[in-house]
C-alpha cells in the first residue's frame, strides 16, 4: 500500500516541515521548531536562507501554498489535512495552523505528504510541475524516461544541518527494476551501487561476490485484509480462524531469511500502540478447524486473495497453502496496483487482501482509511474498536494515546481485522563506497544521503 521507490524520489527533490528521525520520532525539517501552542493551534518556524531549487525563497507563503494545494479538489490525501481550518502567516518564518479539533497525528502526515512548493513556480499556469518537479531538497530533478529511470543532479544549494543528512553523490540515477535477480546482477557488475530488496535466496551469493547485504528493521507491517460487513468473515471467530491457521514463524524463516516477528495486530516494535505483552495467535491448525466448525464452516469455504505484482508472491502462496489445509481454498489473483487501490471497497473483489504498509511509527493513517467504519478504504466496523480508533485520532496526551492504542490492540487481536503476518524487514545490496556512507532510514526511503 506504500511504493517506498516513488516516494524515495519526492523525497530527494522535496522537504517537508518534519521528518520520521532514525528512532522514528518527529524531527524538524525545514522547520527549525515545532510546538503545540495547544490543542487546536500548531505553530512551526521556518528555516532561513533556504532556496528552491529555481531560486524562489523559502518562507511561510511556501506553506500556505502548499497545504493549499494537498487539499485541493482532487487530492487524495486532502481528508488526511481537512482538520486544518486555516494556515496564519505570523511572519514570513512563522506559521500556525488552526485546527477544527485536536490531531496529534497532524506532524506524522506532515512527514510524508506535506511537501513544500514553490508559489511562484505552483501558481504559473505555465508551469508542469508534476513533469518537472521543484523543490528544497539534496537533489534536484535531471530527467525521467517513463518506466524505466530517474535522473537528479546534486542541489549545491541544499541547506546544511539538514536532519535529512548530507548528499554525497553529484548524480543519483533510480532505474525501476522488478525482477529481484536482475537487480542483484546489476549490483554485482558494477552498474548500480545499492540495490533494493535483495532476494532471500541470493543473499549469500551477493555477499560472497564481496557485496554487503544489509538487513534492516522499517517501520511497517505485512498482514491479509480480512472484511467484516460479508459472510463468513463477519463471524469474528472465523478470522481468529484464519490466523490459528497461519505459520508465520515458518513462513519467516524460510522465506525471509529469518527476519521479522510474528505480529498480534498491525501494530509494530518501535512504533506507537505496539505492546510487547501482546501475545500474536499460536500457530493452532486444530484449533483453526475447531473454530471453523463452531461458526458453521466445518468443511472450510472458498474465497479470494488479491495481492499486487510487487509484493512477494511465495509468501502469498505459503499463506493460501497453510489455509487450505483447514479447508479454506483461497484463490490467488494477481492485480495490477493501481486496479488494488482502487477496489479496497468493491464487494465484487476479493476480500482478502495481502497488503504491506508503512511507516507505521504512527497507526492514524492505517487506522483511518482501512480500520475505522468511516475509512475510505474501509469494509470493517467493530463497535469496540470504534471508539478507541476516535479516541486515538484526537487525544493529545502522548503518553495517554499510546495507552490507548494498546487497548486497541487487544481488540484488534481478539477480533482480528486481519491475518497478522510480521514487521518488515528491507535487505539493500551494497557495494563500494556506498557501504561506509549511505545511511539507510527507518521509513524504507532510499534517498543519497549520509547523516551523523
Amino acid at each position: 500500500m506504500y511504493d517506498a521507490d516513488g516516494w524515495s524520489v519526492i523525497h530527494s527533490v522535496y522537504d517537508a516541515l518534519v521528518q520520521y528521525g532514525p528512532d522514528g520520532a518527529i524531527e524538524p525539517l525545514l522547520a527549525e521548531s515545532v510546538t503545540w501552542l495547544d490543542p487546536l493551534t500548531y505553530e512551526a518556524r521556518l528555516r532561513r536562507g533556504v532556496v528552491f531549487h529555481n531560486g524562489e525563497p523559502f518562507d511561510a507563503r511556501s506553506v500556505v501554498v502548499s497545504v493549499a494545494h494537498l487539499v485541493a479538489p482532487g487530492s487524495q490525501v486532502a481528508d488526511n489535512f481537512r482538520v486544518i481550518q486555516d494556515v496564519e502567516e505570523v511572519d514570513p518564518h512563522t506559521v500556525r495552523f488552526k485546527l477544527s479539533q485536536p490531531a496529534p497525528w497532524l506532524p506524522a502526515q506532515m512527514a510524508a505528504w506535506l511537501a513544500m512548493l514553490p508559489p511562484g513556480y505552483t501558481g504559473d499556469p505555465s508551469s508542469d510541475f508534476t513533469a518537472k518537479p521543484i523543490g528544497t531538497g539534496p537533489y534536484r530533478f535531471a530527467g525521467w524516461e517513463r518506466g524505466s529511470r530517474i535522473e537528479l543532479e546534486l542541489n549545491g544549494s541544499f541547506f546544511g544541518g539538514s536532519s535529512k543528512g548530507r548528499p554525497f553523490a553529484r548524480t543519483v540515477t533510480y532505474r525501476f527494476v522488478p525482477e529481484g535477480s536482475t537487480r542483484v546482477a546489476d549490483l554485482l557488475a558494477g552498474n548500480a551501487g545499492l540495490a533494493r530488496s535483495v532476494p532471500v535466496d541470493q543473499v549469500e551469493a551477493v555477499r560472497s561476490a564481496g557485496a554487503e547485504v544489509r538487513a534492516e528493521p522499517i517501520s511497517g507491517s505485512a498482514w491479509i485484509r480480512i472484511p467484516t460487513d460479508v459472510a463468513p468473515f463477519s463471524d469474528a471467530r472465523v478470522r481468529q480462524a484464519l490466523n490459528h491457521a497461519v505459520d508465520v514463524d515458518a513462513i519467516i524463516e524460510a522465506l525471509l531469511g529469518g527476519n521479522g516477528q510474528r505480529l498480534a495486530s498491525f501494530f509494530v516494535p518501535n512504533g506507537l500502540g505496539y505492546d510487547p505483552d501482546l501475545a500474536p495467535y499460536s500457530y493452532d491448525p486444530d484449533r483453526a478447524r475447531a473454530l471453523l466448525a463452531e461458526s458453521g464452516y466445518a468443511n472450510g469455504f472458498a474465497t479470494t486473495l488479491a495481492y499486487t505484482s510487487d509484493e512477494r508472491q511465495e509468501v502469498v502462496a505459503a499463506v493460501a497453502g497453510q489455509l487450505a489445509e483447514v479447508g479454506v481454498r483461497a484463490e490467488l489473483q494477481a492485480v495490477e496496483k493501481a486496479t488494488f487501490n482502487q477496489t479496497w471497497t468493491d464487494p465484487q473483489a476479493a476480500p482478502l487482501r495481502f497488503v504491506t504498509w508503512r511507516p507505521l511509527f504512527d497507526p492514524y493513517t492505517l487506522l483511518s482509511l482501512l480500520i475505522s467504519n468511516r475509512g475510505v478504504l474501509s469494509r470493517h466496523d467493530n463497535p469496540d474498536a470504534q471508539p478507541l480508533i476516535d479516541a486515538g485520532a484526537s487525544e493529545p496526551d502522548d503518553a495517554r494515546r499510546a495507552q490507548v492504542y494498546q487497548d486497541l490492540g487487544r481488540v484488534l487481536r481478539d477480533e482480528p481485522a486481519a491475518i497478522y503476518l510480521y514487521n518488515l524487514t528491507a535487505l539493500y545490496g551494497v557495494v563500494d563506497e556506498m557501504t561506509t556512507i549511505w545511511s539507510p532510514r527507518p521509513d524504507d526511503y532510499i534517498i543519497a544521503t549520509t547523516r551523523g
